[in-house]
């Protein structure tokens, strides 16, 4: 069984509206690189010269004004490097078709149509993933930051690089629950060996606790219900030991 693409690209944008075939634009890019499920260091963010009016309720929601975005380069001016960062590999997008409908749109405005974005990366809907993992519940981002206990208190406005920092935490709540890979891993080894260093054997027999046949029953479940929300690629049973 293959395991998630090497190379990821957790994404968000912020527009001037929710329509692109009106016209309406991208306005800020957000990109984090993670390789292996770790962060590299590489991020891709720029705010964008629209060329038109900000609908009020896109506003309300990321605060970006007219008035700030008027000295910002346009995405003609950076699309060669965004292309760049993003080539090959899998972008995590949450609510994917929206986001890439406007990135579209725009590659679509650049001399020579370099094409679409499918036809650079892989894309992955967290917002799909997340509702085959929790039918029927609310699967925004605010709300699996809840559900997955990762903190958002410092976000009162969207923004694309927040954004994608968030959803990054989530994405990896969701297909494994590794966050603590995207640490420092040189200050969170040190710590973890210096509490091994300090810990002693207790006295007395060992005892080993089997788990029950339910138990077993109910954990291959949850494995089963991972596997279908990320396509199989469960980092679980990529470190199972093979019979």
């Amino acid at each position: 069984m293959s395991g998630p693409p090497a190379r990821q690209v957790i994404l968000d944008t912020e527009t001037t509206g929710l329509e692109p075939e009106l016209g309406h634009r991208v306005i800020e890019v957000g990109c984090i690189e993670v390789v292996n499920r770790r962060r590299t260091g590489r991020v891709f963010h720029r705010y964008l010269c629209p060329d038109r009016d900000i609908d009020a309720g896109a506003l309300q929601v990321h605060g970006i004004t007219a008035e700030f975005l008027r000295n910002q380069p346009r995405f003609t001016d950076v699309a060669a490097e965004w292309l760049e960062f993003v080539r090959g590999a899998e972008l995590v997008i949450h609510n994917a078709p929206f986001d890439v409908a406007f990135l579209d749109a725009e590659l679509a405005r650049l001399p020579g149509a370099p094409g679409r974005v499918v036809e650079f990366c892989q894309v992955l809907d967290t917002l799909a993933m997340a509702r085959r993992l929790h039918p029927g519940q609310r699967n925004g981002l605010d709300a699996l930051c809840k559900r997955y206990s990762v903190d958002n208190s410092h976000r009162d406005l969207h923004g694309a690089l927040l954004d994608a920092d968030l959803l990054l935490e989530v994405y990896l709540a969701m297909t494994g629950g590794q966050g603590a890979l995207t640490l420092g891993e040189a200050t969170h080894g040190a710590a973890t060996r210096a509490q091994t260093a300090r810990a002693t054997r207790p006295q007395g027999t060992l005892t080993v606790l089997r788990a029950t046949p339910g138990e077993i029953a109910a954990h291959e479940a949850r494995l089963a219900a991972l596997d279908k929300a990320s396509g199989g690629r469960t980092v679980w049973r990529l470190l199972e030991p093979s019979n």
